[in-house]
C-alpha cells in the first residue's frame, strides 16, 4: 500500500504539470482512473535488475514468420523456442494491432490484434520465458480508428482526441520527417476540418491536451501487461506535443507524458522498461536518458548510419571520433544499440557527425547495393536525405565484382561491435536470416520501408538453419555463441565502463570493457587487408610482454605471439590470463 500510495503521489505531480488549469480534484480523480484502468491484478515482486549481460532484444513483426494454417504468433513462438535461444530474451514484436498502414503503425484498434497475427493469448504464451516489448503508438491513429469515426460524427470522447488546431496559428517552425501536408482535411457532420497529420493522411495526430487521450492509452497499457509485455517502445514520443510558434518537437510536455507513462508502466510491473524513440540528433535523442526521471533505454541511433558507412568505406575514423564522447548516463538509464532495424538508417543523427561529402559517398554507396534514399521537407522548402532503405545484408555486400567478396565477415562485425558496447544490444530478425533487399515486395507495394520488411516461409527458412553453408545458419551459430559468452562476463554488462583505445586510427576499433581485475578487450578490423599490431602496446597494457597470456574467447584461441594477426574484417575478444 505503501509503495502504491509513493505512486500516486507522484501520478498526480506529473498529471499536474501536464494539465496545468485543471483543479486538483480533477487531478486526483484522474489519478484514480488511471490506475484502476490499469486493472492492476498480480502482486509486485522484489526489485530485480531490468536487464544484464545476457539481456538482448531481438526485433521481428508478428508475421515476419510465416507457416499455412497458423497464427504469425504461434509460428514466431515455435521458431524463436527452436533457434534463437540467446538471442531473444526480450522480443519486440513490432506493431501487432489492428491497422491500416505504414508497417502497423497506423493503429486502427487498441483493443484488436491484425488478423492473421494470432489473438491476445498467443502473445501470452509467446512472453513465457521470455520479456516482450511492445509499441506504444503515442502520437497518431489511423484515419479509420474509432477516434476518428467518433470525431467525424461529432461524438465523444473522438470528438475531443483529434488534433484539429487552426492552420493559421503559426506552424512554420515546424519539424517533420516526411514530405507530404501537415495539414488532411476531414469531412465532419459539421463540415470540413484540417487535422494535423505528421506522418501521412492515414496517420491523424492526438491532442495530447485531451487526458481522454492518456486514459485510452493507460487502458492499453494495462491490457499489453496483462498479456506479457513489460517493455514498451514510445514510438515518435517527441512529436506528440504541439504549440504554435514552436518547432512542435520535444516540448517538455512530450517529457511529462513519458513519465507518467514510466509511472503507470512501473505500477504494474517491477521490471518494466520505457524505451523512447526518437530518430534525431544525438543530444536531442539522450535528452531523454539525462534525467534519470524520464526513458529507461532509448535507441542509438548514430550508431547503425556511423557503423555501415566505416564498413562500406572501410575508414572507421568518424565512428572512432563518435566512441570516444560514449555519454556519461544516469544509472539505470542506457542505450539500445543496434544496427539494422525495420525502418531505414536515418541520417538526422548524423548532422555535426559526419562531413557532407562522406555522407555523399555513403548514399551513393548504398544506392549501389540497391537501396533506396528517402527524403524531407524542410521549412524553407528544400528537401534532405532522411533515412537510407535498405536490407543490412545488402548493404554489407562488396562494391566489386563480387557482392558476396566478405560480406559475411562485414556483416558480423557490426553484430559483434553491437555486442560490444555499453549498453542492451538489438538485433533485427531479417538481418540475422541474411535478407536482401525485398525488391518483389518493394514494387508491389511502392514502399522504400518494404524493402526491408521481409517474410520468410517456415518450413524454406528451417531448412536454411539446417545448412551449415547458408549464411543465415552461420549467423546464428556464430552470435548466439557470442552472446553465451558475454552473458558469462562482469566486463560485458551494459553498465561496466568502456575506454576507447582506438581514436586516433581508422584501421580499427579497439574496445576494453570492464574493471581492471575484469577487463575485455573487443578487437575489430574494418580493413580489408590483414592487420599486424604488438598486442601490449595497441591494448595499453603495463607488462613485459614475455609474460602475458592472452586468450580469444571469441574464437576459442590462446594468442602466444606478442602480436595480434587480424584477418579482413575480423573480432577477437581477448582477455589476460
Amino acid at each position: 500500500m505503501q509503495g502504491s500510495a509513493l505512486h500516486s503521489g507522484q501520478l498526480d505531480a506529473l498529471l499536474s504539470e501536464l494539465y496545468r488549469d485543471e483543479s486538483s480534484e480533477f487531478i486526483q480523480e484522474l489519478s484514480s482512473q488511471l490506475l484502476q484502468s490499469l486493472q492492476i491484478s498480480t502482486k509486485q515482486g522484489a526489485q530485480q535488475p531490468r536487464w544484464d549481460a545476457s539481456t538482448a532484444v531481438l526485433i521481428t513483426y508478428a508475421n515476419t514468420l510465416q507457416r499455412e494454417g497458423e497464427s504469425g504468433l504461434a509460428t514466431l513462438k515455435d521458431i524463436l523456442n527452436r533457434h534463437f535461444s540467446a538471442l531473444d530474451a526480450v522480443v519486440h514484436v513490432l506493431p501487432f494491432l489492428k491497422a491500416s498502414s505504414d508497417g502497423g503503425f497506423a493503429v486502427a484498434s487498441h483493443s484488436e490484434l491484425e488478423p492473421g497475427f494470432g489473438e491476445w493469448t498467443d502473445l501470452a504464451e509467446l512472453a513465457a520465458g521470455r520479456t516482450v516489448m511492445a509499441d506504444l503508438v503515442l502520437n497518431h491513429v489511423s484515419a479509420s480508428h474509432p477516434w476518428v469515426l467518433q470525431f467525424l460524427q461529432r461524438s465523444e470522447p473522438g470528438s475531443r482526441c483529434i488534433l484539429a488546431p487552426d492552420p493559421e496559428a503559426g506552424w512554420a517552425n515546424v519539424i517533420r520527417p516526411r514530405s507530404t501536408s501537415l495539414f488532411t482535411t476531414l469531412a465532419t457532420d459539421e463540415g470540413p476540418r484540417p487535422v494535423w497529420s505528421t506522418f501521412g493522411p492515414d496517420q491523424l495526430d492526438l491532442d495530447w491536451s485531451e487526458p481522454q487521450v492518456l486514459q485510452g492509452f493507460s487502458e492499453l497499457l494495462g491490457r499489453l501487461s496483462r498479456h506479457g509485455v513489460s517493455w514498451l517502445r514510445l514510438d515518435a514520443v517527441g512529436f506528440v506535443w504541439k504549440e504554435a510558434g514552436t518547432t512542435c518537437l520535444h516540448r517538455p510536455e512530450a517529457y511529462t507524458v513519458v513519465r507518467i507513462l514510466r509511472q503507470l508502466l512501473e505500477t504494474v510491473s517491477s521490471r518494466g522498461v520505457v524505451v523512447t524513440e526518437t530518430n534525431v540528433p544525438e543530444q536531442e535523442n539522450l535528452s531523454y536518458l539525462r534525467s534519470g526521471q524520464d526513458a529507461h533505454l532509448a535507441y542509438n541511433f548514430p550508431l547503425p548510419p556511423l557503423l555501415v558507412e566505416a564498413l562500406i568505406s572501410r575508414r572507421a575514423d568518424l565512428l572512432n571520433q563518435w566512441l570516444a564522447r560514449w555519454p556519461q548516463l544516469p544509472a539505470g538509464s542506457s542505450l539500445l544499440n543496434f544496427s539494422a532495424c525495420h525502418d531505414g538508417i536515418g541520417l538526422r543523427p548524423l548532422e555535426g557527425l559526419m562531413p557532407p561529402e562522406r555522407l555523399h559517398e555513403l548514399l551513393v554507396a548504398c544506392e549501389r547495393r540497391g537501396g533506396l534514399v528517402s527524403h524531407r521537407r524542410l521549412a524553407s522548402g528544400k528537401e534532405s536525405p532522411y533515412e537510407i532503405n535498405i536490407s543490412w545484408w545488402s548493404a554489407m555486400a562488396d562494391g566489386g565484382v563480387d557482392p558476396s567478396h566478405l560480406q559475411l565477415q562485414r556483416f558480423l562485425l557490426s553484430q559483434l561491435l553491437v555486442m560490444a558496447l555499453p549498453g542492451v544490444p538489438a538485433f533485427y530478425l531479417p538481418a540475422l536470416l541474411a535478407a536482401a533487399n525485398d525488391m518483389k515486395q518493394f514494387r508491389s507495394t511502392g514502399h522504400r520501408r518494404d524493402l526491408n520488411r521481409p517474410k520468410f516461409q517456415a518450413e524454406r527458412l528451417e531448412r536454411q538453419l539446417a545448412d551449415p553453408d547458408q549464411p543465415a545458419s552461420k549467423i546464428l551459430k556464430r552470435l548466439q555463441a557470442a552472446m553465451q559468452l558475454r552473458s558469462q562476463r562482469p566486463a560485458m554488462d551494459p553498465e561496466a565502463p568502456m575506454e576507447l583505445l582506438s581514436s586516433e586510427r581508422s584501421d580499427v576499433v579497439i574496445l576494453k570493457r570492464g574493471t581492471p581485475s575484469q577487463a575485455l578487450w573487443a578487437v575489430h578490423n574494418f580493413s580489408n587487408r590483414r592487420v599486424s599490431f604488438p598486442l601490449a602496446r595497441m591494448l595499453q597494457v603495463d607488462s613485459d610482454t614475455t609474460t602475458l597470456s592472452w586468450s580469444d574467447v571469441l574464437n576459442g584461441t590462446t594468442i602466444s605471439s606478442p602480436y595480434l594477426e587480424l584477418e579482413p574484417f575480423a573480432v577477437h575478444w581477448l582477455e589476460l590470463g
